[in-house]
């Protein structure tokens, strides 16, 4: 019998298995490789480590990082991507990389740094699910960790400021989106009819910035035009999450 596996991870909300996207891209991939996960929702009575969400545990390994969980199911023989392509493969990749670049960026700039989507929206949300004193310390170290990646990934010099990078994070994030979109077209999922790592990725990057509602938005109204990865989405939590979120 194999070992169980574990994942800890943030939970959800507006209408989503995990409002967290690293956790959501492990859900979702494990949702389309069969991995019979069992879901630990974090709360205020959690004990463990936040640094590394989401964390999958085993008998014998305790795997963080998503792209580390998905290669250790890998292993395990849940494989969502048997049916690729050599260059769908190559293609998946680059991609994932195109999203972590171009992306990302403007994804923790709506969560973390944009105030008024802070202050009202994210610092409630991951303190009331966070235990005192730890609740008063995590959502301000979480915002400064976004705030440093954003910087190391978009903030060449001369542009050491969040300010100065702002306008061309979303510049890059809207040209990202479109090209998602020119990508799917009519299909239902990336490379055709069955989901893959890449439809996990950009199911994790998007389900958040669709559904959460924030104060501020510019992001979200964009992706709001682009219909098909908003039925993309929304075809995914009916279609893998519907019962899990009615059980929730």
């Amino acid at each position: 019998m194999a070992a169980p596996l574990e994942l800890s991870c943030w939970g959800g909300g507006w209408g989503l298995p995990s409002v967290h996207t690293e956790s959501l891209v492990v859900m979702a991939y494990a949702k389309f490789s069969g991995a019979p996960l069992k879901i630990s929702v974090i709360d205020n009575t959690w004990r463990g480590s936040r640094g590394e969400i989401p964390i999958l545990t085993t008998d014998d390994n305790v795997v963080s990082q998503p792209a580390k969980i998905l290669n250790f199911l890998r292993k395990q023989k849940y494989n969502a991507d048997y049916e690729l392509s050599a260059k769908q493969g190559a293609d998946t990749l680059a991609y994932i990389a195109l999203l972590e670049e171009k992306l990302l960026p403007a994804v923790l700039h709506t969560f973390w740094v944009e105030s008024d989507n802070y202050f009202t929206v994210t610092k409630p949300w991951f303190a009331s699910r966070t235990p005192f004193p730890l609740s008063l310390i995590l959502p301000g170290k979480m915002s400064r960790g976004a705030l440093n990646r954003i910087l190391l990934t978009r903030g060449e010099p001369p542009l050491y400021h969040v300010q100065e990078v702002e306008a061309q994070i979303y510049r890059d994030a809207k040209e990202c989106l479109n090209l998602l979109s020119n990508r799917l077209g009519t299909s239902q999922f990336f490379f055709g009819d069955t989901p893959s790592t890449l439809d996990a990725y950009v199911f994790g990057f998007l389900a958040p910035l669709y559904k959460v509602q924030f104060p501020k938005v510019q992001l979200q109204e964009h992706l709001k035009q682009l219909s098909n990865l908003c039925r993309f989405c929304d075809d995914i939590l009916n279609s893998y999450f519907r019962l899990s979120l009615a059980d929730g």
